[in-house]
């Protein structure tokens, strides 16, 4: 049986004493959140942390806040409390999209957005959905908070922004008046993505107003398609212009073989999720707009 190696528990109560145990237990601990990542690195010696700081019990961290401009989500809301969420349908129904193909009921009633975040894995659903709808990482350390964007949160595979001593409190996401939408590929239910893409938009007149493109498991640098969102600005939506704006993405995207794919085939999913997805999203906007007017 594999095992941890030895570790001390803390368990925070306020983000404050989250905060508190970091800067007192310095580099060598780590925080848990839904675990469904960490423990089993743990289990296999790849991360040892000397002191485990559990955060469940920081009943803020739980919250989606609602105002006039953003939703708020808080770091320890669960997958399941996400997909459950009305208003988050309302506004993002990308993030149902995405979170119907995360893993399996267990995992989504215990897996928490914050955790996924920050581990950062190369084939992480919500991180593309995030960088689509350009989110905002709000970050909480000894010296005060910041905010970054998600598009600029990730600085490599399992690697972000957060400095020692921070915590990820919260991703709050701008209530824009847009459509959006999420494709994965899979080799089976609730595994880790083939590929993926999310798209959000805005249209105006029949052209794109405003634009966000997150792609997942092809080596787009952070997650995000930034050329092709570039291209897409302000002209017509149609379909060759869905197009051509995937297989822009796809060219600056660099996929790595394994077992769950070759690069051509990985890189041939990418525009076609990213086509897919701008395709749906319009879809929506169109189908949301004849409805306002009718």
């Amino acid at each position: 049986m594999q095992v941890p190696a030895q570790f001390q528990y803390e368990k925070a109560t306020s983000v404050e004493h989250a905060l508190e145990l970091l800067g007192r237990y310095g580099e060598d601990s780590m925080v848990v959140a839904g675990g469904h990542s960490l423990i089993p690195m743990m289990k296999l010696r790849l991360a040892q942390p000397e002191t485990l700081i559990d955060i469940n019990g920081v009943g803020e961290l739980s919250r989606i806040g609602v105002d006039r401009d953003a939703v708020t989500i808080g770091a320890l809301v669960r997958h399941a409390e996400l997909l459950d969420s009305p208003v988050i349908g309302e506004h993002f129904p990308i993030l149902h999209d995405a979170e119907r193909v995360i893993a399996d009921p267990a995992v989504r009633n215990r897996g928490t957005v914050g955790g996924s975040l920050c581990q950062a894995d190369p084939s992480e659903d919500l991180a593309a959905a995030f960088v689509a709808l350009d989110g905002v990482a709000l970050i909480q350390g000894p010296d005060g908070g910041r905010e970054v964007r998600v598009r600029e949160f990730f600085t490599g595979p399992y690697s972000t922004v957060l400095d020692q001593g921070e915590l990820l409190v919260a991703v709050r996401v701008p209530i824009r008046s847009s459509a959006s939408a999420y494709a994965k590929v899979e080799r089976r239910s609730g595994d880790w993505a083939v590929a993926s893409a999310g798209a959000a938009l805005r249209l105006d007149d029949g052209h794109i107003a405003w634009v966000g493109i997150g792609l997942t498991a092809v080596g787009a640098p952070a997650f995000g398609a930034p050329t092709a969102e570039e291209y897409l600005m302000g002209a017509p939506a149609t379909e060759e212009l869905f197009e051509d704006a995937g297989t822009i993405a796809a060219e600056h995207c660099s996929p790595v073989a394994d077992q769950r794919g070759p690069v051509d085939y990985k890189r041939h999913l990418a525009a076609t999720l990213t086509t897919r997805v701008l395709r749906r999203a319009a879809a929506r906007w169109r189908g949301r707009r004849n409805h306002e007017e009718t």
